[in-house]
């Protein structure tokens, strides 16, 4: 297992949930651009957010912007110890750096000092696009032993100076590299690991990429916090980043959505159906399986372990629930009836859960 920090009020590691994050895509400095970013990621679901730090003016911004949000602040900072350490002031809840380019031990220093005393952890970032030239040349590239050799050589800076409040990334464009880097930098190291596929691409590519690599190394049970890179809307980051925890099995609290591919026997327009059952269920919070499914014939057998499904046939449909199929409806109600049933499945969840607690309260005579 690996080490905890805290990013503001979120455990990263130690066994804590994985984490969602992503990066705005604003200038720092346009606080009202920020924020509004911002308050639309955290309505999607993001649990940290990164803004980038080029210069002063973005550094001083960050106290204002925290203000106005709800969830841990990130500051991306690249070569000037001096903008670390005014985002620290500034009360940013962590760091992402690579202390070996800010400009010296001394200035690391500082830096390590000043994240310490505020209790601000770092993120050591490592890809290959940033990878020192030495260790190009030692390793032929952007190998994935370069860049764990960059990461940890970062982190024993840190450590020199008795800063150990660290998290680490080796992301690079290459998912098999990335899986190689982050699979070598967990057998080397407890501090907890940031996944990513870094320039992953646009929002189709991207996905894909982001699903082998982060959802790979998440299966093999690697991984503490992630952001999943697009070249789209950094809500979109969200919401690939969210299916890949549930399809990792990692996310339980979300319903599972299982259709299948159609064929032959398929009697209703599925395609439309199953993409308005995923948007309907955009908002739930219920950790139920809903199966939409083309044929009336085999739907109900093929998805029994459905919590509640839908199966087409000719100009009607079937909903049933654990394989049980409870009444016949006409094609255009289907989606309807499904979304009513789980409305059902909701309120039954409910009133146990309120049973249960109520329960838990009695003593044993009242009880009886």
């Amino acid at each position: 297992m690996t080490k905890q920090i805290y990013v503001g009020n979120v455990p990263v590691g130690g066994g804590a949930p994985v984490s969602i994050q992503s990066m705005c895509s604003t200038k720092t400095d346009d606080i009202t651009a920020t924020v509004a970013q911002i308050l639309r990621l955290e309505q999607a679901g993001c649990e940290i957010v990164r803004v980038a730090v080029p210069d002063m003016a973005a550094a001083k911004a960050i106290g204002k912007i925290k203000s106005c949000i709800h969830i841990p602040l990130v500051a991306d900072i690249h070569f000037d110890y001096k903008l670390a350490l005014e985002c620290a002031t500034q009360g940013v809840d962590k760091i992402r750096i690579n202390p070996g380019n800010i400009g010296g031990e001394v200035h690391v220093k500082m830096v390590a000092d000043a994240c310490r005393e505020r209790k601000i952890p770092i993120r050591i970032g490592v890809n290959g696009g940033s990878l020192e030239k030495d260790l190009r040349e030692k390793y032929g590239g952007a190998t994935a032993e370069a860049l764990v050799e960059s990461a940890l050589g970062h982190a024993a800076l840190l450590e020199k100076f008795g800063f150990d409040d660290i998290c680490i990334s080796v992301k690079c464009s290459s998912v098999p590299v990335t899986i190689h880097a982050y699979r070598l930098l967990s057998e080397q190291c407890s501090y907890p690991l940031h996944l990513g596929v870094t320039e992953a691409g646009t929002l189709s590519m991207g996905m894909i990429k982001s699903a082998m690599g982060i959802g790979g190394l998440l299966c093999l049970g690697i991984g503490d916090t992630m952001r999943v890179t697009l070249t789209a809307d950094p809500v979109e980051e969200i919401f690939a980043a969210k299916k890949i925890l549930r399809a990792s099995g990692l996310r339980q609290d979300v319903p599972n959505l299982i259709s299948c591919p159609t064929c032959g026997r398929t009697n209703i327009d599925l395609i439309p159906i199953a993409e308005e059952v995923e948007r309907r269920l955009s908002g739930c919070r219920l950790p139920v399986t809903v199966a939409v499914m083309g044929c009336a014939v085999n739907g109900p057998g093929e998805a029994a372990s459905a919590d509640v499904g839908i199966a087409g046939g000719k100009g009607e449909g079937l909903v049933f629930r654990k394989g049980k199929i409870l009444r016949k409806v006409p094609q255009e109600q289907l989606v309807d009836a499904l979304m009513e049933e789980i409305e059902k499945i909701t309120l039954e969840d409910s009133l146990t859960e309120r049973l249960t607690d109520v329960l838990e309260k009695m003593t044993p005579v009242q009880a009886l």
